[in-house]
């Protein structure tokens, strides 16, 4: 029956096809769709920026300084009357673009200037770590979750250990060996605190990893990919380096975003508690100096504990919204 058959009887029109397309239909991997949510969710890019400017601050801080005309360890004694209060700027005298945040009390320091380098402190040990035990957890969890031997049973072994010992006690216990191994070598002391700080952090932040990436792994290793790359011959590091690994990115990016917040506060904290890092500012050591002043001089408190807390707040959220991009089952 023709078209124009059915048009005189009365009956439904016929659905005609419509013309063939000629635009090109262009994919999108998975990682471009993650991009693309992400860069949608305005809440993430504005903890992105804040994130961004701490980390210009981190590494300007020198050139900033300059720019304010403040520098680090440029205060004298001099600098305060006597009752150690600084003789410009908060708490007795008003604001003066000569200390924005004032000058500590004792000392004479300038306080912007120890915010700025205390940013670059906090950044630099929490960005090395959190690499750092990154790297190590997925390699560790690659060869836990691909072998299936003694090797699966060893590196199960260690992380269980890891897990089991206290990570503040540990980091209070090396203060003192440090202080007596180098107390006659302050520069020594002062980077041996640095690298010895960066290697607790690390080793104890991979274990949370390790399990996650190896419980892929093992789901991973049975897949027709894997498969084919043994008859193939493939070697071993190729199988875990280049098949398998692509298709972790997703855990190990998440896994990254929520590990540096927390190890920047583990950093402030272990500041706060004396066993830090010395020699350089810090934000946790500005707390700790801070707290005894709070009644008299609150702003000499409160500045270090606001760039902990937006910094540590921005990169949480960016977290969250990063886990939310590259899950294919959120709705958020």
């Amino acid at each position: 029956m023709t078209v124009s058959e059915v048009l005189i009887q009365g009956g439904p029109e016929p659905e005609i096809d419509p013309e063939p397309s000629t635009g090109e239909i262009a994919g999108r991997s998975p990682m471009r769709i993650a991009m693309d949510r992400l860069r949608s969710d305005k809440v993430a890019m504005v903890c992105a920026g804040v994130v961004l400017l701490y980390v210009v601050i981190a590494i300007f801080a020198p050139l900033l300084c300059r720019l304010f005309g403040v520098e680090l360890r440029a205060g004298t004694p001099d600098d305060t009357d006597g009752f150690n209060f600084p003789v410009i700027g908060p708490p007795n005298y008003g604001f003066t673009w000569a200390a924005p945040l004032g000058l500590e009390p004792n000392s004479g320091n300038d306080l912007l200037a120890e915010w700025f380098y205390g940013a670059r402190t906090s950044m630099l040990v929490a960005s090395v770590s959190t690499v750092a035990s990154t790297v190590l957890g997925v390699v560790l969890g690659l060869i836990g979750g691909y072998s299936r031997g003694w090797a699966d049973r060893v590196l199960t072994f260690l992380t269980d250990l890891f897990l089991t010992l206290p990570f503040l006690l540990i980091a209070i216990a090396i203060a003192p060996i440090l202080v007596d191994r180098w107390r006659e070598q302050p520069a020594l002391l002062d980077n041996a605190s640095l690298i010895a700080m960066i290697a607790i952090l690390s080793v104890f932040g991979w274990m949370g990893l390790a399990r996650l990436i190896r419980g892929e792994v093992i789901s991973l290793r049975e897949r027709e990919f894997i498969e084919a790359a043994h008859v193939l011959g493939m070697p071993t590091h190729r199988i875990l380096f280049k098949e398998l690994l692509p298709n972790l990115v997703a855990p190990i990016v998440v896994s990254f975003s929520l590990t540096l917040p927390a190890t920047i506060a583990a950093e402030a904290t272990l500041a706060y508690l004396g066993v830090g890092v010395t020699g350089r500012p810090s934000w946790g050591q500005t707390i700790l100096r801070a707290q005894g002043w709070f009644e008299q001089y609150p702003l000499y408190l409160y500045a270090p504990i606001v760039g902990i807390v937006v910094l540590v707040f921005a990169l949480n959220l960016l977290g969250d919204a990063i886990r939310d991009a590259f899950d294919p089952k959120s709705f958020r």
